[in-house]
């Protein structure tokens, strides 16, 4: 029968196995120099699940006669150290001097004559229970023994390693767990198996084991390589096992909140990551206003040019009967200043936050509005080589003077673009819409074209307009002075046309708030264009040089 007494379970025999074994939860006190140092001692069955092994071996050696020849016994004394420098280093002291109360170089009590001892110490422990025992001459083994086997001794023994010492066998890893009525629980938490490439496949299932809840270690790390902060993500490194990894940045628009994410979360459309990519957060929404200073100076000129062309008017209307006036129809002078007049006043309709009616109305009222100007100024380039023509003697075209001819060629070229529009509401009409993914952390509110073809296509047949004029006007441009309007005509679609080329690329480049900027100032720059180089002259010749705005002037010049 075994003898248990504090911290040791002993087992007499002619040659005795010592072993160090951690075997349940224990308190210990401080030294008071009253009595010999003891602990508190939880009591429970770890120690004798941790003695079973010791026991079940003695015994099978024992009863195997061919292993112990002449009758010799074999016995055991374990010691519990619990894992702690102090006990460990008692029990080795209770083992050298064979007694059972700890005073060196006296035996006393029971004899101990250990043939070698099994410890489970620490590295820095058993560095020290190694040199206690060699002064006695006792071999220390540390568990973590290079070469071992696997036994069935539920089946009768059988060496599960084989000859080479491979795995036989596949093997289920057993979590024993002792619950609270005393009672043994076993769960499998994982398994070692054979592999056909003669590999060894190990795997645990963590979260099927149960620790113990006096154990204040920490968890193994199963890894080559530092955790994966939040905002990061685990790379898989080639020719390296699952347990090495690179770590990465989380992309655009993805965040990563937990360590050793496997991969980035994509963020909700109307939300962003944060500079750290470790939370998503709402998207800023952008909107050309009134309130923004880019806002603020685009109204600013339009409203100035808008002012200036009312006051252009007011000075041709007080001025309607001079010679500079009534010159080259004056019903198309007063038709393309009110068109540039609302042209300017037409880029308002873009700013501001998009609407259903301010998106229908503002791209087919710049549309028609600037063909009208455009026509006009056709009109004009027309009208001026026609009544060169008509000087000739005998030249038929003399009956095409008039209003007529101009009032058809606005009506026509206007006609076209209406239609236009009108094709384009019905198939695919702006509407308004945002922009989620243009802009890094912003959601601009737009207007959706609605069709592209049909807004490039109004853009052309403008172009196509103004390309006409600017011929007509450079063929006339040589004509007599007091017919010679087409020399302000072709500077002033030489202007007209380079705005608008240069709109198409910069239209496309820019996203957000300053695509529509960029429709703005296009609207204005053109405007203001054909405004300058065909109005400002001839104010200041009705202004500043009265004596040039003259009918005899005119004629000698002429």
């Amino acid at each position: 029968m075994d003898e248990i007494e504090p911290f040791n379970c002993f087992q007499p025999g002619d040659h005795l196995i010592a072993g160090l074994l951690n075997g349940g939860f224990t308190k210990l006190t401080s030294h008071t120099f009253r009595e010999p140092p003891f602990a508190k001692r939880h009591r429970g069955i770890g120690m004798k699940w941790h003695l079973l092994p010791f026991s079940l071996a003695i015994r099978e050696i024992n009863q195997d006669p061919g292993l112990l020849p002449n009758n010799i016994t074999l016995g055991y004394t374990v010691y519990e150290n619990i894992i702690h420098p102090r006990v460990t280093y008692d029990a080795v002291l209770d083992l050298v001097p064979s007694a059972q109360e700890t005073i060196p170089n006296y035996k006393c009590g029971r004899e101990n004559n250990p043939v070698a001892v099994l410890e489970a110490s620490e590295t820095d422990i058993s560095i020290d229970v190694s040199t206690l025992l060699s002064t006695c001459k006792i071999p220390q083994l540390h568990p973590f023994l290079r070469h071992f086997q696997f036994f069935n001794t539920s089946t009768g023994g059988g060496d599960l390693g084989g000859n080479t010492g491979d795995l036989a066998t596949d093997l289920d890893i057993v979590n024993v767990m002792v619950l609270p009525n005393g009672s043994i629980q076993s769960v499998k938490v994982g398994s070692i198996e054979r592999q056909a490439s003669g590999e060894i496949k190990f795997t645990i299932h963590q979260e099927a084991i149960v620790w113990s809840r006096w154990s204040k270690q920490m968890l193994p790390y199963s890894r080559c390589t530092q955790s994966c902060l939040p905002g990061h993500q685990k790379v898989a490194l080639e020719g390296k096992p699952v347990c090495c990894y690179a770590c990465a940045p989380c992309g655009e628009g993805t965040i990563s909140t937990q360590e050793d994410a496997d991969h980035c979360t994509k963020c909700p459309a109307d939300q962003h990551p944060n500079m750290d990519h470790t939370r998503c957060i709402p998207k800023d929404i952008i909107i050309l206003s009134y309130e923004d200073p880019l806002g603020i100076v685009l109204v600013f000129l339009a409203l100035s040019l808008s002012l200036l062309t009312l006051l252009i008017l007011g000075i041709f209307l007080k001025y309607i009967d001079t010679p500079i006036v009534k010159a080259n129809n004056r019903d198309l002078t007063y038709i393309l200043l009110v068109s540039l007049l609302f042209s300017f006043l037409s880029s308002l309709l873009f700013i501001g936050q998009p609407r259903r009616v301010t998106c229908l109305l503002r791209q087919t009222a710049f549309s028609i509005i600037f063909s009208v100007a455009v026509s006009s100024v056709l009109a004009k380039t027309i009208t001026v080589v026609v009544a060169f023509m008509a000087t000739k003697p005998g030249n038929r075209m003399r009956k095409w003077l008039g209003k007529s001819l101009a009032n058809a060629v606005i009506i026509l070229c206007s006609s076209v673009q209406m239609g236009l529009c009108a094709i384009w509401l019905g198939i695919s009409p702006p509407f308004p819409d945002s922009d989620w993914h243009s802009l890094q952390g912003q959601i601009t509110l737009q207007c959706n074209e609605g069709s592209v073809a049909m807004f490039y296509g109004s853009l052309g047949y403008m172009g196509f307009l103004a390309a006409v004029s600017f011929m007509v006007a450079f063929l006339a441009r040589k004509l007599p002075g007091a017919f010679n309007e087409a020399k302000l005509i072709t500077f002033s679609m030489l202007v007209f046309c380079s705005v608008w080329v240069s709109f198409v690329p910069t239209y496309l480049s820019t996203k957000g708030k300053y695509t529509v900027s960029v429709q703005i100032f296009s609207i204005l720059a053109s405007s203001a264009g054909l405004l300058g180089c065909l109005f400002i002259p001839k104010c200041y010749i009705i202004i500043a040089r009265p004596g040039l705005n003259t009918k005899d002037h005119l004629m000698i010049k002429n």
